[in-house]
């Protein structure tokens, strides 16, 4: 009690009425709120997680592709054993689609073991450009599975649905071998704002 008498005669009667007010204020102050929704949406769907190719010795600059072996499998979109993997982007966001091998293909074995991508186009599949980064417009003509850490990326555009295969150009005209050769592929999607 006395230290609000004290404190009523150091601000006098407009002061206490001043700093009443302030309180009235700070307690009557409107708040707003925002809620935000979030939807994680995925790009990206695995197809064939794995294949068998045949390759013969003194094989020059012979193609195969993933999925499909010897030939280029005709898309069944409710198959997908006949396509690599699948990309759908909305109007927000474009993808880049990073491919590498986990490890590089053994250059005792093959000479080359180049690779590229095709698209979907609705009729056949087309010859899909590689990108040397997930943005910028260089292209590489392929991916070099015979040196280590070589990439490769798709750039695809908003509100598109594309299915991709994957194409392997080789050599295995080195050695006269017959051992299983164990080849994987790496993908990982990127959104991006742009390219």
């Amino acid at each position: 009690m006395k230290k609000i008498k004290k404190l009523g005669t150091i601000l006098g009667v407009k002061g206490f009425l001043c700093l009443a007010s302030l309180i009235m204020i700070a307690l009557s102050l409107v708040t707003y709120t925002g809620t935000i929704t979030i939807t994680p949406t995925i790009q990206f769907t695995i197809g064939a997680t794995s294949d068998s190719w045949t390759v013969y010795v003194n094989d020059v600059n012979e193609t195969r592709y993933l999925p499909g072996g010897f030939t280029e499998p005709p898309l069944n979109v409710g198959d997908p054993n006949t396509y690599a993997f699948q990309t759908v982007t909305d109007a927000n966001q474009v993808c880049a689609i990073k491919i590498e091998l986990t490890s590089a293909i053994n250059n005792s074995k093959f000479s080359n073991f180049n690779i590229t991508a095709k698209y979907w186009n609705g009729t056949a599949w087309d010859n899909e450009t590689l990108y040397d980064a997930a943005t910028g417009s260089t292209i590489k003509p392929y991916i070099d599975g015979l040196t280590p850490g070589d990439t490769g990326y798709l750039h695809q555009s908003t509100s598109t649905t594309r299915y991709y295969l994957i194409e392997v150009t080789y050599s295995y005209d080195l050695v006269d071998e017959t051992d299983q050769v164990s080849v994987t592929f790496q993908y990982t999607p990127l959104p991006q704002n742009s390219f």
